[in-house]
């Protein structure tokens, strides 16, 4: 990206950041993907018990290889199925910190998420003692009305394609309000303005990251 483009790019994360900071979540900015994960070991003392839900932006920022890395206690659902699944889901609710993507954060200071299994907006609302998110700028977005399209238009079908799911949207590559069985948006969390301060962290990244 060259320098005028990508000084537009460090205008919009900063307004996002002030915002954010308005509505009483921590704010940070890194220019690359390889600068997240020793962020992470910041905000994370090592020691903790840490959970996370899928992403693609954390695979690639290299923050699961982090948390499998033994430097935490990691909650992790990779393999689990069923009962053994469904415990754990509620483990994560105790943890000292949970990581996530999202699926847009808008320039006003606002989070959005949409679920299947509703397992990762439950942790992102309440449970876990603190909550980090990490973005790339590609999901920032001037509202909640673009937040709603973004997931229609790309994120939801981009998802449901790479997880092999059987809903229309991952063969026409848009939103078709479907009732399939495999629809994986079937749960909306916003946050917004924030009761505890701090508990919710953002991580702006500088590079389009995930979906």
């Amino acid at each position: 990206m060259d320098e005028p483009l990508y000084s537009v790019v460090e205008k919009r994360i900063q307004r996002t950041m002030k915002a954010l900071q308005a509505n009483n979540m921590e704010a940070y900015y890194v220019k690359t993907a390889a600068e997240v994960a020793p962020l992470v070991r910041q905000l994370a003392p090592a020691g903790s018990t840490v959970a996370a839900g899928g992403s693609m932006t954390l695979a690639q920022c290299g923050v699961m290889e982090l948390l499998a890395g033994g430097e935490y206690t990691f909650l992790d659902r990779t393999g689990l199925q069923g009962e053994e699944l469904q415990k754990l889901y509620r483990q994560v609710f105790s943890a000292d910190c949970y990581f996530s993507s999202c699926n847009a954060v808008t320039e006003q200071g606002e989070l959005y998420n949409v679920d299947g299994n509703a397992n990762r907006v439950a942790a992102l609302a309440f449970g876990p003692a603190s909550v980090i998110c990490v973005a790339g700028y590609n999901k920032i977005v001037p509202d909640l009305a673009a937040a709603e399209a973004r997931v229609k238009a790309i994120a939801a079908p981009a998802n449901a394609a790479r997880l092999h799911c059987k809903t229309p949207c991952a063969v026409t590559g848009q939103c078709e309000n479907c009732k399939s069985p495999a629809r994986i948006c079937c749960t909306t969390l916003v946050q917004a303005y924030q009761r505890i301060p701090g508990r919710v962290k953002v991580i702006l990244v500088g590079e389009s990251l995930g979906y």
